[in-house]
């Protein structure tokens, strides 16, 4: 058996067990605690804490998240840490709301009920949890499915809300070499089973806040982005929203009736779909299309960024160019949410 420690967490006074055989943050998750997260791969940086005292390692990380001075001063990313004694960590990011109050990571085992081609490349995959016959998440945040037959897992953000308990969806980008993009095309049928364990992430509608919210997304993005829309037409919610969706040609759009008629229940809604490539044919129906890419089309549109909640889901160059132009525009570090997955495509 693995040798155990003791976390303590500053400034928010939390204590937690961890064992050399997990990761600081697997283990949080573990006992209930949820830490601010991205990618739990190491890429991100989101989970970036300090060590104020105590042994700790780090392995399989990006110097892009965590660079080699960082490291020197004590910094390190609790997603790829280990702890070898008892530790005191100083949380640069965290939500007092979130740290005991998130929804518990659970493993769910589903059945599959639909399988959609939205575009050429992107998939609906629509599952029913069977045990338990129920599945808890937050609009925005994503899980992890599990390859039928191997230990490995792909993470997806979910597109639905808890107004529909029994159905789930996850819209997937479809990648040359991708493991799971293969069983969509040949591998998984309806009535398949897949187990799935979640929620991550912390892509989460923030009670209480006020500011207007600006929604980029673009491919896959879509999901997160869709399931906040649902959740904010369910709920009521006053605030105003600017949704830009970046694709390459119309043909790459998906869901627009649905969008139109979500916003149409909120209070301050736009939709622009801001198309790269070709727009012959022109998209049909009564939506705003820009010509360009996606954040050249919000730096124009959108000059106050600075007084917004920025809301990114998209490839990791869409997330990078959006993250490069919000700190150019003076956006706050803390008025920026996003995941940010990798890919095949991008790996």
């Amino acid at each position: 058996m693995a040798d155990k420690h003791v976390i303590n967490f500053e400034p928010v006074d939390i204590e937690m067990e961890v064992g050399e055989d997990e990761y600081i943050l697997d283990a949080a998750f573990r006992q209930g605690i949820h830490l601010m997260h991205g990618c739990r791969e190491g890429r991100c940086s989101a989970c970036k804490s300090f060590v104020l005292d105590g042994d700790i390692q780090m392995e399989n990380y990006s110097t892009f998240a965590c660079n080699d001075a960082e490291v020197d001063e004590g910094h390190v990313l609790l997603c790829r840490s280990t702890a070898y004694s008892d530790c005191t960590i100083e949380l640069l990011n965290f939500d007092e709301d979130e740290l005991l109050g998130g929804v518990p990571i659970q493993d769910v085992r589903t059945q599959v009920t639909g399988i959609e081609s939205m575009t050429k490349d992107i998939v609906s995959l629509r599952l029913a949890p069977v045990e338990p016959a129920g599945y808890e998440f937050k609009p925005g945040q994503y899980s992890d499915l599990h390859i039928p037959g191997t230990d490995e897992h792909r993470s997806f953000s979910m597109a639905t809300t808890q107004s529909t308990p029994g159905h789930v969806e996850f819209l997937i980008k479809k990648y040359p070499g991708g493991k799971f993009a293969g069983l969509l095309e040949d591998g998984i049928s309806v009535g398949d089973e897949i187990a799935l364990t979640g929620p991550y992430g912390s892509f989460t509608i923030k009670e209480g806040h006020v500011l207007p919210m600006v929604f980029i997304g673009g491919g896959a993005g879509m999901a997160p982005l869709l399931s906040l829309l649902r959740q904010m037409s369910e709920t009521g919610n006053t605030r105003q929203v600017h949704f830009y969706y970046g694709a390459r040609t119309p043909q790459d759009l998906f869901y627009l009736d649905e969008i139109l008629e979500l916003g149409q229940g909120l209070k301050d809604f736009s939709f622009v779909a801001c198309l790269s490539e070709s727009m012959d044919p022109p998209p049909v129906g009564a939506i705003t299309v820009e010509d360009g890419n996606v954040t050249d089309v919000v730096s124009c549109s959108e000059p106050e960024l600075g007084r917004a909640e920025v809301y990114l889901c998209g490839p990791p160059p869409m997330v990078d160019a959006a993250l490069e132009l919000l700190e150019a525009k003076g956006t706050p570090h803390d008025q920026i949410f996003y995941d940010k997955f990798t890919s095949p495509a991008f790996e």
